[in-house]
């Protein structure tokens, strides 16, 4: 059974090692008292004839399959947000998503309040394009209002083919009335890392995700880094931003965090049930990152991207600059049924090094960064940059490809510097690391 962290969303899970329907049952039925049994049986009882009386008398034919996975799905729907039942279609595109390509527009949800909140866009990706925001209500889907739909259904509909489109009715976190949005489908990359340079010696690590492949390709970004930067005396800072990562896989939080420690917890789950206690620490490893570090985060870094943040803050690792993050910190277990269905059942809490859960509080950043907006031109008087390829009969570029690639390259780091103002006093206080802590108190 793999091992899932997920931030209330659907694309990527967590699930805990060694937990089985069959334990889990066998585990209740040892400890719960004898006396609750004859509760249990009316209960039983009780829905059986409610079963009984809808097939019977309802308005419309429905099967007792639907009925029975509608009630599964209320049951859950009704512990917390994560909880889940998962048909077999539902169950196949979980598993879809952490291990290959999966078509739709790109967007993390999650169901608060009955509302249907989109927790971050992925980077690239058609929702991305499309100006979606962290916040946004989704309030119906071609046409049919979410607050009919459960949180799988809701993703079912969004998902598609390639190519296709889909209507979204959307209200903006910072909007009075809706706007309908029409995205088209697109393959959705499963690339987790990206990574730049802004100075010689100091690279920006982007993270959008745990799944299969992050810490392998984190460790190909650093080791390139540090092949790039050699001529310039070395890798001297990182930035580590997390911001928008929805979170993912358990077992790639833990070791993305060991890349950076070298002892120490990096996390412990703690449940109702002591076979769901674990606790996860850090090895030391010859290919071990010590250079100083800033991580980013937002209101869009959760689960896994927090395990990560708090991992680092608690052993003093890294400086966390942003905004308080989401604050899930709860874990869920992924369960097949035989029938190819699944279920995801939250079965434990997460806490950070120094004992604290993060659950509903989020990551505190040691520094509070608010990210500003770049400053759009004004539409009434645009300006406008006369550049050589605006100009009639201009000269082509000979250069080859290759070349112009690579300049385009060294620009970009500067690029995101001068539209993201977290990043860039990500940048100045990680050069400045140092020397802060050669100052005495």
């Amino acid at each position: 059974m793999r091992v899932f962290v997920r931030s209330c969303f659907f694309a990527l899970l967590l699930a805990l090692c060694g937990l089985s329907a069959v334990q889990t049952a066998d585990a209740a039925a040892k400890k719960e008292p004898a006396k609750e049994a004859p509760n249990k049986f009316e209960a039983l009882k009780r829905f059986s004839q409610v079963l009984d009386l809808v097939e019977r008398y309802y308005v419309k034919d429905v099967t007792q399959t639907d009925l029975i996975n509608g009630a599964v799905k209320g049951m859950l729907q009704g512990l917390d947000p994560h909880s889940t039942f998962m048909n077999t279609e539902e169950y196949k595109e979980m598993q879809e998503t952490t291990s290959g390509e999966f078509f739709g527009v790109g967007i993390e949800i999650s169901m608060e309040n009955g509302q249907v909140v989109v927790v971050t866009p992925i980077e690239d990706t058609p929702a991305f394009r499309a100006g979606l925001q962290s916040g946004d209500v989704i309030l119906s889907i071609n046409g049919q209002p979410t607050q009919e739909l459960s949180l799988q259904e809701v993703v079912s509909r969004i998902r598609g083919a390639k190519g296709t489109e889909v209507e979204l009715t959307v209200l903006h976190s910072d909007a009075k009335t809706p706007q309908t949005v029409r995205i088209v489908r697109d393959a959705i990359p499963l690339i987790s890392v990206k990574s730049k340079k802004l100075d010689d010696g100091y690279y920006w690590v982007r993270l959008t995700r745990f799944s299969e492949r992050t810490t392998e390709e984190l460790k190909e970004a650093l080791k390139d880094a540090e092949k790039e930067s050699k001529a310039a005396g070395g890798l001297k800072g990182i930035v580590l931003d997390l911001r928008n990562n929805p979170g993912g896989l358990l077992d790639q939080a833990v070791s993305v965090s060991d890349i950076f420690l070298q002892k120490g917890v990096i996390v412990s789950i703690k449940g109702r049930r002591d076979n769901t206690d674990r606790i996860y620490e850090a090895k030391k490893q010859s290919d071990d990152v010590r250079v100083p570090m800033v991580v980013l985060v937002n209101a869009g870094s959760a689960s896994a991207s927090e395990i990560v943040a708090g991992a680092l803050r608690d052993q003093k690792r890294a400086l966390i600059l942003g905004e308080r993050s989401f604050g899930k910190g709860s874990v869920q277990n992924i369960i097949p049924l035989s029938d190819g269905s699944g279920l995801k059942l939250t079965v434990a809490l997460y806490y950070t090094p120094n004992g604290s859960s993060i659950q509903a509080e989020g990551i505190v950043p040691d520094l509070e960064v608010v990210f500003e907006p770049p400053r759009t031109e004004d539409k009434d008087n645009p300006r406008f940059l006369l550049r050589e390829q605006d100009l009639n009969r201009h000269l082509e570029n000979s250069k080859d490809k290759k070349g112009g690639q690579s300049k385009a390259k060294k620009d970009e780091g500067k690029e995101q510097l001068a539209r993201d103002n977290q990043l860039r006093m990500a940048l100045q206080v990680v050069k400045s690391l140092p020397k802060m802590r050669e100052i005495q108190n």
